[in-house]
Order: C-alpha cells, then sequence, then structure tokens
C-alpha cells in the first residue's frame, strides 16, 4: 500500500509528504486529524502543531531550523517560512555518549550470519590480487596526464587503446585535468597526493603517467608522491622528450596491457572491499529512502570487516555532532572537530557564507535548511562507529566507518573517495546526474519516478520504500547488488563509458 506521508521521529513537529498531497486532504498522524492548508509537494514539509516564529521546527528527532512566521497544523513548512538555526565556528566537547568501542558491532555481525546464505557468494566477492597484495573490483589501464597541457594526447591515446580491450582487460581511460602547473602551496600538493593516489589505485592493473616535462607536477617529482612501483605496473611518458608522443604512448599502451591480461577474477573476503558514500541532488525522500538504506548497507560491510568512507564535510554542518558522538575514541573525535571547523576556516578565509546551502534542486525537492540536508545525508553513513578520519589525498588504513575532507561537488568529493581507495561510489541522488568517478558509482534514487525516467543513469531504487518494506530489508539486498558489481557487473555510466576526474583547487593561479 502506497504510504502518502511519514513522520519521521515521534518527536518530529512536522510529517513529509511521499506523495503529492492536496490542500483540504484529511489525515491521521498518529491518532490527531490534520487538514492540509494548502498543496504539500512530494518530499515537502507539513506542520503538526502550531509554533510560533522563533520556534525551533523539529525533524529526524532534532532542530532543523527557526520559523520566521507562525505555523499551524497542516500548514506548508519550507523556505519561504523556515531559516537556518546553525552558528558560525563553534566549540564541541568529547561525550563518547555511546560507548562507541573496539567491536561494538557485533549485533550487524549476527544479521550477516543469518543472512549469509541471501547474500551472493557469502561474504566474498569476485575480484583482482595485486602482485602488491592490493585487490581491486576491476582491471582497467588508467593514463593519468601530470598536466592539463597533455589532456588531449590523453584522449588520442585513450581512443587507440580501445583496441586492446578485451579477455580480462577491462576498459583503458585517460582521466583529464586542467591542472598539475602554475600552482603554489596545498593547491599544488593537492593536485600531487591525488594523482599519486590514482597511480595506486588497484582498480588499474596498469597506469601510464604522461607529463609535458616543464611543468611543477612533473614526472619525476610525482614518482616521490607515488613511492615504490613495479616498473611492469606503472610506465611513464614525457611528451617533450619523445619524437611521437603518440606512437610512444602506443607502444606503452601495448606493454601494460600485456602485463595486465595475466590478472584473472578470484573469490576474496568482502574485509577488503572499500565503499565510499556520497550524495548529489537530494530531496526531501534521500534522507527517508536512499540515505538511511545506505546507512544498513554501511553497518554491513562495518561488521563484515569491510571500509566505508563518507564524506562532504559542509553537508555534515548540523549534524557534526551526531558522528563526534560515534567516534571511537577522543583522538578521532578532535580530528572530526578539526575537519569540520577546517572547512569552516575555508569558507570564511574566502570571505563566503558557511550556511550557503542547500543548493536550488535541493530546496525544489523539499528540503528547505542545511540542518535538514546534513540530518538526511549523515544517514548514509548508519550507526556504526567511527574509526577513522582523512584529510583530502590521504589513503585510507582503518577497516570500518572513515570520514574524509572534501568539498560537496560531486566531482571532487567523488574524485577524492576514489583516491582515498574506495573501490566504488555509493551516489544517492532524487535529481539524476550521468556523471561518473574514476571508480563505478552506483547511483540510487531516493524517489521511483526519478528510477524509471533515467533507467540510463539509475541503478537501484530506493523509492519502493514509500510503497512499504524498511530500509533494514534494502540495505540487506544493497549489499548483494553491491557485492554483484564488486565481481565485474557493470554500472549504468561504465556501459555508458563515462569516467571523470575533478581535483579540490584551492589556491591562486600563476
Amino acid at each position: 500500500m502506497l504510504k502518502k506521508f511519514m513522520r519521521i521521529h515521534p518527536a518530529d513537529s512536522v510529517a513529509v509528504a511521499l506523495v503529492p498531497l492536496a490542500a483540504g486532504d484529511v489525515l491521521d498522524v498518529d491518532g490527531t486529524r490534520i487538514v492540509l492548508l494548502e498543496d504539500i509537494p512530494q518530499g515537502h514539509k507539513f506542520a503538526l502543531v502550531a509554533l510560533p516564529a522563533g520556534a525551533r521546527v523539529v525533524k529526524y528527532g532534532s532542530p532543523i531550523g527557526i520559523l520566521t512566521d507562525p505555523v499551524v497544523p497542516g500548514a506548508w513548512v519550507h523556505v519561504h517560512n523556515l531559516k537556518s538555526g546553525l552558528g558560525e565556528i563553534l566549540s564541541y566537547s568529547y561525550r563518547n555518549v555511546s560507548g562507541f568501542r573496539e567491536g561494538s558491532d557485533t549485533e550487524w555481525g549476527k544479521v550477516l550470519e543469518e543472512d549469509s546464505a541471501k547474500v551472493s557468494g557469502g561474504f566474498c566477492f569476485q575480484g583482482y590480487r595485486r602482485d602488491d597484495g592490493k585487490v581491486g573490483i576491476r582491471n582497467e589501464i588508467w593514463i593519468l596526464p601530470t598536466v592539463g597541457c597533455v589532456s588531449h594526447v590523453a584522449k588520442a591515446l585513450e581512443r587507440d587503446g580501445q583496441a586492446l580491450v578485451g579477455g580480462s582487460l577491462e576498459a583503458v581511460c585517460a582521466f583529464s585535468h586542467p591542472y598539475g602547473c602554475s600552482q603554489m602551496g596545498d593547491d599544488q600538493e593537492f593536485t600531487r597526493r591525488i594523482l599519486a593516489d590514482l597511480v595506486c589505485h588497484p582498480n588499474a592493473g596498469g597506469v601510464l603517467v604522461l607529463g609535458l616535462g616543464c611543468e611543477n607536477s612533473s614526472v619525476e617529482v610525482l614518482k616521490e608522491y607515488i613511492g615504490p612501483y613495479d616498473e611492469r605496473r606503472v610506465k611513464f611518458l614525457v611528451c617533450q622528450e619523445a619524437e611521437d608522443e603518440l606512437a610512444e604512448g602506443r607502444r606503452l599502451l601495448e606493454e601494460l596491457a600485456a602485463y595486465v591480461s595475466g590478472f584473472h577474477r578470484e573469490a576474496v573476503d568482502c574485509r577488503e572491499l572499500v565503499v565510499g558514500l556520497k550524495c548529489g541532488g537530494s530531496d526531501g525522500l534521500s534522507g527517508i529512502t536512499a540515505n538511511p538504506t545506505v546507512g544498513v548497507f554501511s553497518d554491513l560491510l562495518t561488521a563484515a570487516g569491510g571500509t566505508t568512507i563518507l564524506t562532504e564535510v559542509p553537508e555534515m554542518f548540523g549534524a557534526e555532532t551526531l558522528l563526534m558522538d560515534r567516534c571511537e575514541n577522543e583522538e578521532l573525535f578532535h580530528k572530526t572537530v578539526a575537519l569540520i571547523n577546517d572547512f569552516k576556516q575555508y569558507f570564511t578565509s574566502h570571505h563566503q557564507t558557511i550556511y550557503e546551502n542547500p543548493s536550488p534542486g535541493n530546496k525544489l525537492g523539499g528540503i528547505s535548511t542545511l540542518e535538514d540536508k546534513a540530518l538526511g545525508c549523515t544517514q548514509k553513513s548508519g550507526t556504526s562507529p567511527v574509526r577513522g578520519v582523512l584529510a583530502y589525498g590521504e589513503r585510507v588504513t582503518a577497516r570500518g566507518l572513515n570520514l574524509l575532507s572534501a568539498p560537496g561537488n560531486d566531482l571532487v568529493s567523488s574524485t577524492a573517495l576514489a583516491a582515498a581507495g574506495a573501490h566504488l561510489i555509493l551516489f544517492t541522488t532524487g535529481r539524476g546526474t550521468p556523471f561518473a568517478a574514476p571508480v563505478p558509482t552506483v547511483k540510487l534514487s531516493s524517489n521511483s519516478q526519478l528510477f524509471q525516467k533515467k533507467k540510463l543513469w539509475m541503478d537501484f531504487d530506493c523509492g519502493v520504500l514509500t510503497s512499504g518494506g524498511s530500509p533494514e530489508q534494502l540495505g540487506r539486498r544493497l549489499f548483494d547488488f553491491v557485492l554483484s558489481v564488486a565481481s565485474g557487473a557493470q554500472v549504468k555510466a561504465e556501459k555508458a563509458g563515462y569516467h571523470d576526474m575533478a581535483i579540490f583547487k584551492q589556491g591562486v593561479t600563476l
């Protein structure tokens, strides 16, 4: 039966329309008769109680903003009468209220024990074991320019390289970007870190690093960031030193293809799996359907010994204390405080408003304030303890849930997740997008209309929860789906041949 609305938490002073509702509709909300005073679009909120101007509106059991006008039961609550209640840079106190500690997610372990027969391959996926012991879920050749000046050369080599694809070699991809020169300080440092991280990513069975020869982040400089490497797996080409860079590039790709073709899928324990958690183009249903489903998946994977990474720091503002309270120890708490406040300093140092969010698309979908957005966004992290906090460009080492410093921008944050070591990314959305990260990007729709309309974009429908079922049930299905993707099933963006990357630009350009 199609549910028309949802009161997410018993303490909420608003409910969310799961379908478009009309003025005059009479609703029974927990035994209280509510008559809607105006049309309520899907994903939008309506008041359950009378509240004066200045009162805090509660959703998800937490405040999401302050009323600028009084409301009565049945009134639409949105940007016209609700504003953010967030302050500027804040101080926080370590509480560890939930008592998280090593092994505290054993309850999810019991769930996995009970459901192991329902999960594809038990607790395994079919991956590629690399010579250095790392595991990849794709067997590709990546062409990585050190500088934007040779991006067109990289694309030309990508086109030539398609003739090599076949057998266990699954793709040849070039990742263009405009950076690598005329950068200073941290700005240049970030470019080098991200490029080095991608060179070392195990989804790439082979890598061709393509330099120009006169850039700041040259091949020789980048080698220092890459560290020890296998000469069979990583090749370098400096275009200014080659008489015909395309011919030389083709020769190197052929050598890489011969090496990469020697890898084949084998059973790998899902303890080795790393999954990035990301949302974009969210709507009012994202925090009810797609994000809680991903949260269940995250708890399942981390309970099984795997790893998830949550990012988009500006979209944690307003829900950050919920994450801080889940930090496994005081050191991680202080790292999370720095994660939040450093990003606020980034905004203020550029004379920008900290809370310039949500986006126009978010508002159209029913999200009114940043608190509203953040409380829905952070549900992707589930309920398990925070066991790692990563700087931008840092690679994940701690198994379990990690927090990663990166902005909300879809391309930048997804690239950061890949650079941190994510094998694939779960991307929840209420609006839809065709983009792809350097790693497989699973698109999960928060509403079924999007899933039906954009079949060439969307991979998994979470909108079915408006008709019944629970995030717990759907999250277990998603666990199964993710293992199939890790085992080689292509997502829609891969089938379309899409792959993108973007580096976080922070400094001046010379």
